[in-house]
């Protein structure tokens, strides 16, 4: 039994041992706290070294990133330090307990770190075998990102949280101290255990402090190069991550305001609002601080990227774009839809689900090669082709084999010439001993003479000049045949035209003879006229050369007298015709009134419109010449004076009273039987009041736009002259002024009564020459105005003074067959611009391109001369100098023959 006082002594030295033992815990405790501190400190610092260069675009992703891997490359030291500070706070006994508790959880965490370690060496592996860029349309298929940079920027929305939070209180701590304080606090709570323990187990547990403290160093150590690897791992994937972004695009949606319209368009993701600006600008006329871009409520700056507007590559943005002017500058889609091109990528949704949709983004490929070209057709109307389609693929693409295959050289034939001689293997049998050969087919063959080279070029010459006499011989035969089938040709056309013209002839004579027999118009009388006095002065020359004294003049009275009775019957036929061609004009009168009214399209058509008035007009037509018809039935005639009356009774006036009053007679004359050959005359009454009604304005309106005596007596005054012969104030119209008249004379009328009494002069050939003449002019279309100032008289002057009234060229004096034309076709007739040929001979001279080869000199100046004397007759009256002036003008004299490219009227 131990003395009290040792036993006093033993315990108080064990407590200094214990206190010794606490102390240097402590320390231990410290130290490696502030060790596994400052290895904090540093890795933090630089992580937060590569944070800051990372570029702007890459700042949120790649940031938080960093952070989480930093976090997780921390907390195994920390929790190491936190797992030995309590072993150290405890006693000796304890800290082996807890040193051997604690050795399994240290071998958790040496595997958890590296597999730690191990990841970013896995994922480098797994980044290079990715493509180092893509190409934008590589979108559609999805942007597969490094995997490891999905999976840190997944893992750090919550330490984005913790910074945005408002700052913590004192007593919160960070994340990664939460298992130091925890493992602290539960050193705090184990209270020192006095344990009677030997020295052995003592050392025991000092080298177990020892190893542990030992393998915590080796971690560390380990730890922090895993660090340094993982920084390697992070730049690399940065930098891959930034050229596989450096070309993306981001399709964005502009919501025009406020006439709320969508437009789409693609931009690189890098580019700024104020280069997106830029593009409207340039298209819809608008100032930059004018447009104005917003997103989500806010008004965006114009250095921000599609980056900072939260935008991912190859995705879709809506924003809304508005202009601070609408008055002035309005946002308008139109002028966007004119230049709209096709983006490179486009977005619509799919529906996955009943409810669910997707958005899927589609890149628009661009040919880069031109269609090969597959046939078609062409359209022979417009002329427009239509090619064969062809497919979008791209053709295939021949692999090149180091060596050019197809060639022209191997395709073009190589052609030499070369003379041999070629070998002629013969052989002969003759007849020998045990051989026999027939010579029944054999022939004898005699030399001949020999040829010279002279002898055989002679021989040759003589059979060239043999077939050549034949070749001759056949082409002088084809020649003649020629010319005898040519010949014969011709003379069939002169026999035709012969024909032609004997029948030209008789027609012509046998229309005269029917027009002298049955006159119907002032031609017909006119050449009665003429062809009486034709008869007169033949049989006065006849009395003149035979007869003389007393029956000289018995036979010139009874040529009087037969010349007065042939006046007489042409009186009496002019009576008739002027009976039956009063009843035709008024019906043509009736039918011009009634006509529609027409015009001609652009495109040539023509077009016919009924009015009110020619409806009225056609109306009273039908009537009329219902009422003029003879020999009607005494039914039908009374129903055509039933609607005559009912007609007339439309207005109220004298005229239709009267009208009325007569349809009331003849009705109750033709009720009583009375013959129709005695109502004639009540029949021609009604008849003319009927067609007095038609003349009035007031019932057919249509019919003032063709009488002659114009409702308004005011407008009889103007134009109005005095005919000398019939002391009448007439119309002009009715004058006929040549060019050469100074006064106005007599009229029409009075200078045909003139030519009927005493020269009978027949002006059908002129009248029908100066016809043609108009005709073509006004087909040349170039404004010739000098032929439709040329009168009657003028044009027989000419005809009968300047050309002999027969032609220039054959001297041909049929007037009939006579016509005027453009001696210089390239310039408009005039009296000094003609030339008088016959048809025929017109239609070749116009074919003429140049007078002088065509021509002679000598006819040439004959022509010349024709044309003077014209210039110096026609000069003296002013219409015709001016025009002549006018000529004078635009080209001289000795120009006449100068030719130009223009198309000929033909001639009549």
């Amino acid at each position: 039994m131990a003395d009290p006082e040792e036993k006093a002594g033993g315990l108080a030295e064990a407590e200094a041992e214990t206190q010794v033992l606490e102390d240097t815990s402590e320390t231990n405790q410290a130290e490696e706290s502030a060790e596994t501190v400052g290895t904090t400190q540093e890795q933090t610092g630089a992580t937060q070294q590569n944070e800051t260069n990372l570029p702007m675009e890459q700042e949120q992703g790649t940031e938080l990133a960093t952070r989480e891997l930093g976090d997780d490359a921390e907390e195994p030291p920390q929790e190491l330090a936190a797992t030995e500070e309590p072993a150290a706070a405890e006693e000796p006994a304890a800290i082996v307990e807890v040193a051997t508790a604690e050795e399994p959880a240290a071998t958790e965490e040496l595997a958890i770190m590296e597999e730690l370690v191990e990841g970013p060496s896995v994922s480098e592996e797994q980044n290079q075998n990715l493509p180092a860029a893509e190409e934008p349309g590589a979108a559609a298929e999805g942007v597969q990102e490094p995997a490891t940079a999905d999976r840190l920027t997944e893992g750090l929305d919550a330490i984005e949280k913790e910074e945005e939070a408002p700052p913590k209180s004192q007593d919160e701590v960070p994340v990664f101290q939460e298992g130091i304080l925890e493992v602290q606090d539960l050193g705090a709570k184990i209270e020192p255990l006095i344990v009677d323990i030997d020295a052995s187990d003592i050392t025991v547990a000092a080298a177990a402090a020892t190893s542990f403290s030992e393998r915590a160093a080796d971690f560390a150590a380990h730890i922090h190069s895993a660090s340094a690897l993982l920084t390697e791992a992070l730049a690399a994937e940065r930098e891959e991550f930034e050229a596989s972004t450096q070309e993306a695009t981001v399709t964005v949606r502009f919501m025009l305001h406020p006439a709320i319209q969508v437009f789409t368009k693609s931009f690189n993701i890098n580019q700024t609002v104020e280069q997106m600006k830029q593009y409207f600008v340039g298209r819809l006329k608008i100032p930059l601080d004018i447009l104005q871009i917003m997103m989500l409520g806010r008004i965006t700056d114009n250095s921000e990227t599609l980056w900072n507007l939260d935008a991912k590559p190859y995705g879709t943005i809506q924003v809304d774009m508005f202009s601070l002017d609408e008055e002035n500058f309005p946002l308008q889609a139109s002028k966007l839809l004119e230049e709209y091109y096709m983006p490179d990528v486009i977005t619509f949704k799919v529906q996955t689900d009943a409810e669910t949709f997707k958005e899927v983004n589609v890149s628009i490929k661009r040919p880069n090669f031109q269609k090969a070209f597959l046939g078609g057709y062409r359209h022979k109307e417009t002329g427009i082709e239509y090619h064969n389609a062809g497919s979008q693929t791209d053709p295939k693409k021949r692999p090149d084999k180091g060596y050019e295959e197809f060639c022209r050289s191997t395709q073009t034939v190589v052609e030499r010439k070369k003379l041999q001689n070629t070998r002629n293997s013969t052989s002969t049998q003759m007849t020998k001993i045990g051989v026999y050969i027939s010579n029944v087919t054999d022939r004898l063959i005699e030399p001949k003479g020999y040829v010279t080279a002279d002898e055989y070029h002679a021989r040759r010459l003589q059979a060239v000049i043999v077939i050549q006499t034949y070749f001759r011989r056949w082409l002088a035969m084809t020649l003649v045949n020629k010319l005898k089938e040519e010949l014969r040709l011709r003379l069939e056309w002169e026999s035709q035209e012969e024909l032609r013209r004997q029948r030209e002839r008789e027609e012509k004579l046998l229309k005269e003879y029917n027009r002298r027999l049955n006159p119907r118009t002032k031609d017909d009388f006119e050449l009665l006229y003429h062809a009486l006095e034709l008869w007169r002065q033949e049989e006065l020359e006849l009395i003149n050369s035979t007869l003389t004294g007393a029956e000289r003049k018995a036979a010139l009275c009874g040529l009087l007298e037969k010349e007065a009775q042939l006046i007489a019957t042409i009186g009496r036929h002019k009576i008739n015709a002027y009976e039956e061609n009063a009843h035709q004009a008024i019906l043509s009168f009736l039918e011009k009134c009634a006509a529609p009214k027409k015009w001609k399209a652009f495109d040539g058509k023509v077009t016919e419109m009924d009015t009110q008035f020619t409806l009225r007009a056609r109306e009273l037509l039908e009537i009329y010449r219902s009422i003029s018809m003879k020999d009607l039935p005494q039914d039908e005639r009374l129903d055509v004076l039933l609607t005559l009356k009912h007609t007339v009774k439309e207005h109220d006036s004298k005229l239709t009273h009267d009208i009325v009053e007569l349809i009331d007679r003849e009705a109750d004359l033709m009720m009583r039987g009375v013959k129709d050959c005695n109502l004639e005359g009540l029949r021609q009454r009604i008849c003319t009041l009927f067609l007095q009604y038609i003349k009035t304005p007031l019932f057919n309106p249509e019919v003032a736009r063709y009488l002659k005596v114009p409702p308004d007596p005011i407008r009889l005054y103007h134009n109005i002259h005095f005919c000398l012969g019939c002391k009448r104030y007439l119309p002009s119209t009715d004058f006929a002024i040549s060019a050469s008249s100074h006064t106005v004379g007599r009229c029409r009328l009075c200078c045909k009564l003139d030519n009927e009494a005493r020269k009978r002069e027949a002006f059908l050939k002129y009248k029908r020459m100066l016809r043609n003449l108009r005709e073509s002019e006004l087909n040349y279309k170039d404004g010739a105005k000098i032929a439709f100032i040329i009168q009657l008289q003028d044009l027989r002057y000419m005809v009968e003074n300047f050309w002999g009234s027969q032609s220039a060229i054959s001297a041909w004096g049929d007037l009939h067959d006579l016509v005027m034309v453009r001696w210089n076709k390239y310039q408009e007739w005039s009296p000094w611009n003609t030339l008088l040929i016959k048809k025929s001979e017109a239609e070749a001279h116009l074919r003429l391109r140049d007078l002088e080869k065509a021509y002679e000199m000598m006819f040439i100046h004959k022509i010349r001369h024709k044309h003077i004397l014209a210039r110096n007759y026609f000069s003296q009256f002013p219409e015709l100098a001016a025009a002549l002036h006018r000529d004078d003008k635009q080209t001289n004299t000795d120009d006449l023959l100068v030719t130009r490219s223009l198309t000929a009227g033909p001639s009549k």
